[in-house]
């Protein structure tokens, strides 16, 4: 005589499971709740079509001493001559855009970005839409399972947004140099150069990761006054991330269309001594 199994009753996951309040409604919210998302999603959107079309166009992205922040370092051989400050281990066989090359970087590390993830997340997959409103998905796994457990390489990506931000400041020092490669000299393209390399390390140093860094891992804070005093800083910056990520990014893409707008032609650079 066999046994019957017993039945396995299945419940519904989400605002649909026992115990949840039984409302038919998406949400009660009465505000805008939507807005935002869609300014953000548009914004990332926006910024995604043109760092792609700029990589790809591969040309206008050096005036003399500018090199727009999309393009460095330019480490290909088909690079324009004199943007190479770092070398050209990317030899004749590599046939794409120099920009390929290094935004994957920066690409990947505001990509995993916390503040990012809550906006794409929301924007694009509508998990959650908003706050106090349903999600479609059925289930939620969160960030561990592919490809979303992906989103933990955010803090190896942070020492690469370091060692690019180091170059970029280097890049904007160069800014002080005229077309002939003589010191002492200043242009608009130099303040604009300054600015975004100093929006950039706001953003980098605000990041979450870099206050872990400096002291998640302190047990007495009394006895390391250095990192606390690092860490208190960086906390500051932390409640401005989201405002220092879009800053930032605004910042190179104005930074990006000057040096195209030079390079093309379109205009001289302003000197002021």
């Amino acid at each position: 005589m066999t046994q019957t199994e017993p039945r396995r009753e299945t419940f519904p996951h989400g605002v649909n499971a026992p115990g949840r309040a039984a409302i038919a409604a998406r949400t009660l919210r009465v505000d805008r709740w939507w807005q935002p998302q869609l300014i953000t999603g548009a914004g990332l959107f926006l910024f995604a079509v043109y760092a792609t079309l700029r990589a790809f166009i591969d040309t206008d992205y050096y005036s003399e001493p500018y090199l727009t922040p999309l393009y460095s370092p330019c480490l290909a051989t088909k690079c324009v001559p004199h943007s190479s400050d770092f070398g050209t281990p990317f030899g004749h066989w590599w046939p794409l855009s120099p920009a390929i090359i290094v935004l994957i970087f920066p690409l990947g590390f505001r990509m995993t970005c916390y503040y990012y993830r809550k906006a794409y997340y929301r924007a694009f997959w509508l998990s959650p839409p908003a706050c106090a409103v349903a999600e479609p998905h059925a289930k939620y796994s969160g960030e561990t399972r592919f490809p979303l457990i992906l989103q933990n390489i955010h803090r190896y990506f942070w020492y690469f947004a370091v060692l690019l931000s180091v170059i970029l400041t280097y890049d904007a020092v160069l800014g002080f140099r005229d077309e002939h490669a003589h010191w002492g000299h200043m242009g608009l393209g130099t303040l604009i150069m300054l600015v975004n390399v100093a929006l950039i390390w706001a953003y980098t140093l605000s990041c979450h990761s870099c206050r872990h860094i400096m002291g998640g891992r302190l047990k007495h804070f009394s006895q390391h006054p250095v990192r606390y005093w690092s860490w208190t800083q960086i906390s500051k910056l932390n409640g401005r991330h989201m405002q220092l990520a879009w800053a930032s990014l605004i910042s190179m893409v104005v930074t990006d269309l000057y040096v195209l707008l030079l390079a093309h032609g379109t205009f001289s650079d302003p000197r002021f001594f």
